[in-house]
């Protein structure tokens, strides 16, 4: 039986080729998320290994908090140790370069290191050499490059405090390895000037050439803990290599939603070819072959067919990873980039998956195979699948039990849970649910729905049309298992772009209706204050209508670190609008009275009506809470009225100033007077609201365009699977195709009638992914937040159904063509 198997495989080779494209691709999937992640890790690992072999022992505090770093104690303990030959102290902190525009660069501040010279030099030095005097400074490579600057050239730097210095730049250093500084940019000082520059007084780190452990150990006493410099290296590799652990499982979900695409094009594959080899299968009984043996032959052939599949996807997989690593390595992410990693893990799992599914999916089909009669086998019949369709007592209880179910969780993730995380996984397993009883009663749906897709077709079409609606309705079990295929994909498609639509609708209403203000102004550090004198600068430009100054103060409150803050007394409630969950916004603006957000009503001794103590400058005073209010509006923490502020803090600068223009003041006028007003603060980053919002909107536009990217790999293998369908369907009609051919159907019209019932299939398919993306997409939204908004992209979801048919249409070509060209007289003849 297994000669028999392997000579018909011989003898169709083509038969079966789609079916081991679509495990091509899925492997190739999972494989190459494999070769990437790993040879990643292998490169991160290299790299800093590379970089740590130049320390003998590094000091790191236990604690990950930078406000407890390595005190200057410490340190010259260290340093004073017998046997320490060189010792630097790692300072990290905000040090903004100034852009040739004289505004400080970048959205957020760029890092000040203390880069050290010597053997304990942990960076590459590009240009010049590392800094040694208060007046010389090193760029990143990247900054540089992108700002214009090189060596020689005379740049300003921002102190913690926003003051300018001007400093030399000496050389250029490639910070690569430092994650802070591949983030955000950087600036390289001497250690003195590091920490006058950035304010630290403790160290991040302690690199150690020479000495003892034990005596280093106990220099840095209980709250550090010492590494051996391999030890530094694995550290490092392994906290930079948590991404990849990130990206792998991302990726393989991708893999999966492919994998599982996969299975329902190759069941539907074997479905065919079993019913297509009936009388093959039925003449094999005849001739002594047990059921056992029929059974073992199509699981023996759909063994061969993953693992040559399998095998194909592996090497895709290490083309695919190759690839990236080349766009990745063109990026410069400052990692050493090594050959592809192809593990015997990666092999292990890309043919166990690829095999185990093709096997898994062709046991129902082997099944179905040995309960053919051989005598009633060898009569002609009609085509398998074909006729009416009725689901049966056990099918139909099974969809109603699982869409009930399906509604049901999704009711109480979306309608009855509180609103967050929680919610929307129970959405999820809902949708995973419901799409079970989908796929248990799409063989019933196919003959509405194909006339809801073909009406148009059947219409324009003439004949042809209406013969390939027909064919597309008269067999639903093999349509609807090639239709879920695509379902699968479109459905996700569309539940994403719901999400994301419902997010840019969310934010945007939120943006417009809590703080209507044209620009905001505040500096890169979160942290910093806005001078004064720009605020009244502001309020002297012709252009502007009003200047919102919100303040704000860390202090403690009933011993406990909190935040208290003031807005202008005139915008609160005018252009500040915050919503207000407890007590009214008039009893906020109370002398001696405060509003708190709603996080720190939950706490203890904060609920309305309570009293708390607020530590000023002058003594503690008490502070009536008099009303709750939501997050949002750019408000945080305890709210107090703007003159009680001033009282208990004193003249403090505004945090950040958030400027309304006139009406009928252009934009582009309005942006130039802002710009011209905060030109000679280098601190001061403008930001308008519409700049934010086109920021938010592109950043999720790029998160669904990745999403559709990864999704698009199952989109197209169900197109495979539809193309393999008719390929398999073209054989299986072919006396149909030359009867049709003798009776006057054209060439062309037999290709139309194929294209057709394709698009048909392909509709069919997106039709029912969009509406449960789209539903789903609805209750994922509603189970984020109470104050979520539903959007629907209509644009996006109709592209995907044209898409989706103008893809199957195109997937029909190869088949038709082939039945086109088959000869009438040959074709007659086919038995």
């Amino acid at each position: 039986m297994l000669r028999t198997t392997l000579a018909g495989l011989r003898a169709h080779k083509l038969r079966l080729l789609l079916t081991a494209v679509a495990i091509t691709l899925g492997v190739g999937f999972i494989s190459g998320t494999f070769v990437l992640t790993d040879t990643m890790d292998k490169g991160v690992a290299k790299t800093f290994a590379k970089s740590a072999d130049k320390v003998d022992f590094a000091v790191v505090p236990k604690s990950d908090d930078p406000e407890k770093g390595i005190s200057a104690d410490t340190f010259r303990k260290v340093r004073a140790l017998p046997g320490v030959t060189d010792v630097h102290g790692m300072v990290k902190g905000d040090a903004a370069l100034v852009g040739k525009d004289g505004k400080a660069v970048g959205d957020f501040p760029t890092v000040g290191m203390s880069v050290p010279s010597g053997p304990l030099l942990r960076y590459d030095v590009d240009k010049g050499r590392t800094p040694s005097g208060g007046g010389e400074t090193v760029l990143d490579s990247d900054v540089a490059k992108r700002e214009g600057f090189t060596v020689g050239d005379t740049v300003t730097i921002l102190d913690n405090d926003n003051r300018q210095h001007r400093f030399n730049v000496v050389g250029v250093v490639d910070f690569g390895i430092d994650e802070d500084a591949n983030f955000l940019g950087a600036v390289g000082f001497d250690t003195p000037t590091t920490i006058m520059m950035t304010g630290e007084k403790t160290y991040r780190e302690i690199d150690v050439a020479g000495g003892e452990r034990m005596a280093i150990e106990a220099a840095a006493g209980p709250s550090n803990k010492v590494y051996t410099g391999a030890e530094l290296g694995a550290r490092l590799a392994k906290a930079a290599g948590a991404d990849t652990e990130i990206i792998r499982t991302g990726l393989l979900i991708f893999g999966l939603v492919a994998m599982l695409v996969s299975a329902l094009v190759i069941y539907n594959t074997f479905s065919i070819l079993i019913a297509q080899r009936m009388r093959e299968m039925a003449l094999l009984r005849c001739v002594g072959a047990t059921r056992r043996q029929v059974f073992g032959g199509v699981v023996a052939e759909s063994a061969v067919v993953g693992l040559a599949g399998s095998l194909l996807g592996l090497a895709v997989g290490v083309g695919l990873g190759e690839g990236v690593l080349v766009a990745i390595s063109r990026l410069d992410f400052g990692v050493d980039v090594v050959a592809p990693s192809l593990t015997v893990r990666t092999i292990v799992v890309g043919l166990a998956v690829g095999i185990v599914v093709t096997v898994l999916s062709a046991l129902l089909p082997a099944r179905a195979a040995t309960r053919v009669a051989p005598v009633a086998a060898l009569r002609s019949d009609l085509e398998p699948g074909s006729g009416r369709f009725r689901l049966g007592g056990p099918r139909t209880a099974i969809a109603v039990l699982l869409g009930a179910a399906g509604l049901a969780i999704g009711g109480l993730g979306s309608l009855a849970m509180d609103k967050g995380e929680a919610a929307m996984y129970v959405v999820a397993l809902a949708g995973g649910v419901f799409f079970l009883a989908v796929i248990a009663a799409m063989p019933a749906l196919v003959r509405p729905l194909g006339r809801l897709a073909g009406a148009v077709p059947a219409r324009l079409g003439g004949v042809p049309g209406r013969l390939a609606v027909a064919n597309a309705q008269r067999a639903p079990r093999r349509t609807a298992t090639t239709t879920i295929a695509l379902t699968v994909g479109v459905g996700l498609m569309s539940l994403f772009a719901v999400i994301a639509a419902s997010g840019k609708a969310t934010a945007a209403d939120k943006l417009e209706e809590q703080f209507p203000a044209e620009f905001q102004i505040q500096t890169q550090n979160a942290d910093g204050r806005v001078p004064r004198a720009l605020a009244e600068a502001l309020r002297g430009r012709p252009e502007i209508a009003s200047v919102v100054e919100t303040r704000r103060q860390e202090t403690k409150i009933g011993g406990e670190e909190e935040r208290v803050a003031a807005v202008t007394a005139s915008a609160l409630g005018t252009i500040v609008k915050p919503e207000m969950k407890e007590g009214t916004l008039d009893a906020a603006l109370e002398p001696g009275t405060a509003m708190v957000d709603e996080t720190i009503a939950e706490q203890p001794g904060y609920g309305i009506g309570r009293t708390i103590r607020v530590e000023t400058p002058h003594g503690t005073v008490p502070v009536k809470i008099t009303a709750v209010y939501g997050l949002g509006a750019q408000l945080a923490g305890v709210i107090v009225p703007e003159a009680d502020f001033t009282r208990y803090f004193g003249a403090v600068d505004p945090s950040a100033l958030h400027i309304k223009t006139h009406d009928d003041v252009p934009a582009a006028a309005a942006r130039r007077a802002v710009e011209d007003a905060a030109q000679p603060y280098p601190a001061a980053k403008v930001t308008s609201a519409a700049e934010f919002k086109e920021a938010m909107t592109e950043s999720i536009d790029m998160i669904l365009m990745i999403f559709a990217g990864l999704l698009g790999l199952a989109i197209v293998i169900a197109l495979f699977g539809i193309a393999n369908t008719l390929t398999l369907s073209v054989v299986e009609r072919t006396r149909e195709s030359a009867l049709l051919r003798a009776l006057g159907l054209t060439k062309r019209q037999l290709r139309r009638m194929l294209s057709v019932e394709a698009l048909v299939m392909a509709v069919i398919g997106a039709f029912t992914g969009v509406v449960l993306g789209v539903a789903f997409g609805w209750a994922a939204t509603n189970a984020m937040a109470d104050d979520s908004l539903f959007a629907l992209p209509y644009l996006q979801v109709t592209g995907f159904v044209l898409l989706a048919g103008a893809a199957g249409t195109a997937a029909a070509v190869m088949p038709a063509r082939r039945a086109a060209k088959t000869s009438i007289v040959e074709s007659l003849a086919h038995d």
